[in-house]
């Protein structure tokens, strides 16, 4: 399974945030050196004349980017819906990326903020969600890191520290003020934690402190005030049907109207464990 473990999945529905999403893809896979697979779901009850004809125009797409791109691109057609098959696609292949496409909070399109959500909490991967190409092909230069009081704010550690050292990025920690004791202890020991790491592989940071409260738009607005590259956040664990259709803060920095990449790191995923990506993500 080396092979499968070097996999950047792209889910494909045949449109401009597809390809927005390949080009991203494209940007890490010629850093890292993995392979690309496009996913494509079908209805479960599609005939198979349909299906045949979307394996062959799926790859006819891959075969046509693999060519441009000068990079191995695979396709995949999958039967059922985007909220679970993605998900069991990417955890049956061991892949190390999904890189998505989504049309925003106000998209009336497949992946919307909230619909990106469903799709990225079952997922033993990290998820990068992009609603534009990439700026340049050579770097993330600048990486927005927002920390907490929850535990699982550590948990992201390991695509920050692969994002360091694969595209030489700057991460800007942002530490939320409080004047609650039991908070700022929390988020202090977030920091100290985040801070460590960063120094023992030495990736270029810096600390921001913001207001409390308002986490979500505070890392939005700073985001875009540094031009940053990519947001990295960790998302919420037993997330409800209520935050899907309200909003979590996560669904609200998806869908950010900047249209800054996002990366979403699920705790307890494959990727979240510091050690296992050391040792995992090796050329």
């Amino acid at each position: 399974m080396e092979e499968n473990k070097k996999m950047i999945v792209v889910p494909w529905d045949f449109t401009h945030v597809a390809e927005s999403a390949l080009a991203h893809a494209v940007k890490i896979a010629r850093m890292v050196g993995n392979d690309i697979c496009l996913l494509h779901i079908i209805e479960s009850g599609a005939r198979g004349k349909a299906e045949g004809e979307k394996k062959t125009l799926l790859r006819h797409v891959a075969d046509d980017n693999s060519k441009k791109y000068n990079l191995k691109i695979t396709s995949q057609v999958a039967k059922g819906t985007i909220f679970t098959s993605i998900a069991e696609f990417v955890n049956s292949a061991e892949a190390s990326l999904v890189v998505m496409g989504t049309h925003g909070m106000k998209g009336m399109q497949k992946l919307t903020g909230s619909w990106a959500l469903k799709v990225i909490v079952k997922s033993k991967a990290p998820f990068i969600v992009v609603q534009e190409p990439p700026a340049d092909q050579n770097r993330y230069h600048n990486i927005v890191f927002p920390i907490d009081f929850r535990i699982e704010n550590k948990e992201k550690m390991g695509m920050a520290i692969y994002m360091g050292k694969y595209f030489d990025s700057k991460v800007h920690i942002l530490k939320t003020d409080t004047t609650d004791r039991s908070l700022k202890t929390k988020i202090n020991r977030n920091l100290n934690f985040a801070v460590k790491y960063l120094i023992q592989n030495n990736i270029e940071y810096e600390i921001h402190e913001v207001p409390h409260g308002k986490m979500a738009q505070h890392t939005i607005d700073f985001a875009q005030k540094i031009n940053a590259d990519l947001i990295l956040i960790v998302t919420t664990k037993n997330i409800s049907f209520a935050d899907y259709i309200l909003g979590a803060s996560e669904q609200y920095i998806i869908a950010n109207s900047s249209k800054i990449p996002v990366c979403c790191v699920n705790p307890k995923s494959s990727f979240a464990n510091t050690a296992q990506f050391m040792g995992g993500w090796g050329a």
